[in-house]
C-alpha cells in the first residue's frame, strides 16, 4: 500500500492542491492579477501532473488489452479530460469560441506536433518506420468528414436553425463514432494494427522492481484523477481569466492551454513509441486522438449547447479552415505508403510552428 502511495505522489500533490486551492480561491481572485495569473499556471502545472498519472494508468491498461484497444483507452482517456476542463470553463465563463478553438487547436498538436515530432525524432534513429496504411486512410478520411461536419458546415447554416442542425450534428458524431468503435474493435480491428518483428528488450531497473498494480487500481485511480483535475479546473478557470485580462494575449491562449493539458501524457507516450520503432501505435495515438476529440467533444458541447440554449461559435476561421485542410493533405499524402521518415515528420512539425505562430498574431 505504502509502494503504490509513493508511485502516485503527483496525484497526491494534486490531491492536496485542488483541497487547498478552494478555500484560497476568493484570495486569490481578490490579490491582483499578478498572483491570479501565478495561481493560473500552477494550478495547471497540477493538472498536468494528475494527467500524466492518469495517463500512465491508461497505459497500464492498454498493455494488458494490447492494440488497437490500448491506444483506443489512452485516447479516450485524453479526450475524457480536455472534456471535463472544457465543460466546467464553460460553464464558469461561456466563451463562444472556446470548444472550436480547443478542438482546432488539439487537431494541430496532435497531427502536426505529435506525429510530426514523433516521425521526425523516430526517422532520425531508424530511417523509414513502417505501419499499416489501412488505420492512417482510415483515420484521415473520418477527420475530415466529422470537421467538415461539424466546424465547416455550420457557417452556413442560418442562425434560426442552429437548434436543428446541432441536433443533427450530434447523432451524426454518434453514428461516426458507433461505426468506427464497431470497426476498430470488431471485425476489421487489423487495420488498426501492425505486426512488428519480435525483440527483446532489455528491462529498466525500474521496471524489474515495480510490484504488479491490479486492473481495478488502475481503472479507479484513473477515474479519480478525472475528478482531481475537474476540480483543479473549476479553479484555474477563474484565475487564469482574471491573469489574462487585459493582456493583449490572443484569446484562442485559453483553448492551446487546454488542447496542451489533454495531449500532455500522449506527447510523451507517443515519443517513446517513435523511438522504439513503433510507429503504428504513434498514428493509433496522434490519429486517433484527433478523431476522438472531434467526434466526441462535439456532441457533448452541442448537447450543453441545447440545454442552455445559448449557441457556441463552431464554425472555423477561414485561417482555420485552410490550416486544418493543408494538414489533412500533407498527412493524406504522407501517411498514404506504410512508411514515415525525417522529412515527412519535418513538413507535419513545419505546420505545427506556422499554427503557433498565427496564434500568437491573433489569427
Amino acid at each position: 500500500m505504502l509502494t503504490s502511495l509513493k508511485q502516485e505522489k503527483f496525484m497526491l500533490l494534486a490531491l492536496i492542491a485542488a483541497i487547498a486551492a478552494y478555500p484560497l480561491e476568493h484570495w486569490m481572485l481578490q490579490s491582483g492579477q499578478v498572483v491570479a495569473l501565478v495561481a493560473g499556471l500552477a494550478l495547471i502545472g497540477f493538472i498536468v501532473m494528475a494527467s500524466m498519472r492518469v495517463a500512465h494508468h491508461a497505459e497500464q491498461l492498454a498493455e494488458k488489452v494490447g492494440d488497437p484497444y490500448g491506444t483506443m483507452i489512452l485516447t479516450l482517456a485524453a479526450v475524457l479530460v480536455e472534456v471535463v476542463i472544457l465543460a466546467i470553463m464553460m460553464s464558469n465563463e461561456p466563451s463562444p469560441t472556446l470548444v472550436r478553438d480547443t478542438i482546432y487547436s488539439a487537431v494541430m498538436l496532435d497531427i502536426n506536433g505529435i506525429l510530426g515530432l514523433a516521425a521526425l525524432m523516430g526517422g532520425i534513429k531508424h530511417g523509414e518506420q513502417s505501419y499499416n496504411d489501412d488505420s492512417a486512410r482510415t483515420y484521415s478520411v473520418m477527420i475530415l468528414t466529422a470537421m467538415g461536419v461539424s466546424m465547416v458546415v455550420p457557417e452556413f447554416i442560418p442562425e434560426a436553425d442552429w437548434k436543428i442542425y446541432s441536433a443533427f450534428t450530434i447523432g451524426a458524431m454518434v453514428v461516426l463514432y458507433t461505426l468506427f468503435l464497431r470497426m476498430q474493435v470488431g471485425p476489421h480491428s487489423y487495420f488498426f494494427s501492425y505486426s512488428y518483428p519480435e525483440k527483446r528488450r532489455k528491462k529498466m531497473p525500474e521496471e524489474e522492481h515495480a510490484p504488479a498494480v491490479s486492473l481495478a487500481f488502475s481503472i479507479g485511480t484513473l477515474v479519480f484523477g478525472v475528478v482531481v483535475i475537474g476540480a483543479l479546473a473549476e479553479v484555474m478557470s477563474k484565475t487564469l481569466d482574471l491573469g489574462l485580462e487585459g493582456t493583449g494575449a490572443p484569446p484562442v491562449v485559453t483553448a492551446i492551454v487546454v488542447a496542451a493539458i489533454s495531449a500532455a501524457p500522449e506527447i510523451l507516450t507517443a515519443l517513446r513509441a517513435a523511438l522504439a520503432n513503433r510507429m503504428q501505435s504513434v498514428v493509433n495515438i496522434a490519429l486517433g486522438a484527433s478523431l476522438s476529440t472531434v467526434i466526441l467533444t462535439v456532441p457533448v458541447m452541442e448537447a450543453m449547447a441545447l440545454y442552455s440554449g445559448q449557441p457556441f461559435q463552431m464554425a472555423m476561421t477561414p485561417v482555420q479552415t485552410v490550416m486544418v485542410f493543408i494538414t489533412l493533405i500533407v498527412s493524406a499524402i504522407n501517411l498514404n505508403d506504410g512508411e514515415t521518415n525525417a522529412i515527412e515528420g519535418m513538413t507535419h512539425f513545419v505546420l505545427f510552428a506556422t499554427f503557433i505562430m498565427l496564434s500568437l498574431l491573433g489569427l
